[in-house]
């Protein structure tokens, strides 16, 4: 092996792509902090009991190493979004509407169905403190500003609620394992994978979970699911929030779509979560969503939103196109 070459899924920015990364950077903190977003850099190295947070997908991509000062276990940030949630809990006022931004390189495992390399640049904002769908709002809004911003055009927003599937998992009574074997299958959308655990499982609402796994399309879906989860309040309240999302943008040059069975990769997310798309590429360009529940982590429970993307992955798509 060649001392130049670099691990695989380990790239770099070099020349055009370097200077085109600064430009966009410093464009996008321009767009952040005009909408009153603070700038934090988070630390690359944490103990990893904090970069985890009981999170089983997250600990598979952080890497992890022994401390010869502290004899504690250390991590590399895999993800900035728990970072946030400890950095937020710290503040002598925790006060609604807390605002942060964020462009920091990240460090993985492994690749995953949303970042394309091991070594991403995430960038991205998230809003503290504020429960109300505004806050939801805001920050699709801010996330479609950064895509324009970057020259990406003709979007596929598409909405979900992962409150409809936890809740379901909640009425149907089912334990955690369970639980998370369903949560993979609903991530793959695999039906048949669904057909066989219904098959070696007596679980409660099964037709429920059959029809929920392939509910997705455009605005009509929802009133699909009013009609399929009328029995279920908390469910019915989920899909509302998404039917406001739909009269929010419905006018906006925007393809909108709507994926009731998302599950999102990271277990931290209880609630609307959105992705952008483009036609030209098969993954999600930014999402976000609801992890209102992420703080309790650090004795400080609160209301919170977000949405990132990897901007070293636009940058260089782009110049290559």
């Amino acid at each position: 092996m060649s001392n130049w070459q670099l691990p695989e899924g380990i790239d770099e920015l070099t020349g055009e792509q370097a200077l085109a990364y600064e430009n966009s950077r410093r464009g996008l903190l321009d767009l952040y902090q005009g909408w009153n977003y603070e700038l934090v850099v988070p630390p690359m190295i944490e103990y990893a009991e904090s970069l985890i947070i009981n999170s089983k997908s997250i600990d598979q991509k952080t890497f992890k190493f022994l401390d010869s000062v502290s004899g504690q276990m250390l991590g590399v940030h895999s993800d900035i979004t728990p970072q946030i949630a400890r950095i937020d809990s710290k503040r002598s006022i925790a006060k609604k509407g807390n605002r942060y931004c964020y462009i920091n390189s990240i460090l993985q495992t492994k690749a995953d169905d949303f970042y394309a390399s091991r070594s991403p640049i995430q960038a991205g904002a998230e809003l503290y403190g504020n429960k109300a769908i505004d806050a939801d709002i805001e920050i699709i809004e801010l996330m479609l500003a950064s895509l324009a911003l970057l020259g990406v055009k003709d979007i596929t927003l598409s909405f979900g609620n992962t409150a409809i599937f936890n809740g379901l998992c909640e009425y149907a009574e089912l334990n955690n394992q369970n639980i998370a074997t369903l949560r993979d299958i609903f991530r793959r959308k695999s039906v048949p994978d669904l057909t066989d655990f219904f098959s070696n499982n007596e679980i409660n609402h099964a037709d429920k979970f059959r029809s929920l796994i392939s509910l997705d399309g455009e605005q009509g879906v929802l009133d699909q699911a009013l009609v399929l989860f009328e029995e279920f309040p908390e469910i019915i309240s989920a899909i509302t929030n998404l039917e406001r999302l739909h009269e929010s943008f419905k006018d906006s040059n925007l393809n909108l779509m709507f994926d009731l069975g998302e599950v999102k990769a990271y277990e931290y997310h209880n609630g609307l979560v959105f992705a952008a798309y483009h036609s030209s590429f098969s993954k999600a360009l930014a999402q976000g969503g609801r992890y209102n529940s992420l703080s309790e982590s650090f004795g400080s429970p609160r209301d919170a939103t977000g949405f990132s993307f990897d901007l070293k992955f636009l940058i260089q798509q782009q110049l290559n196109s």
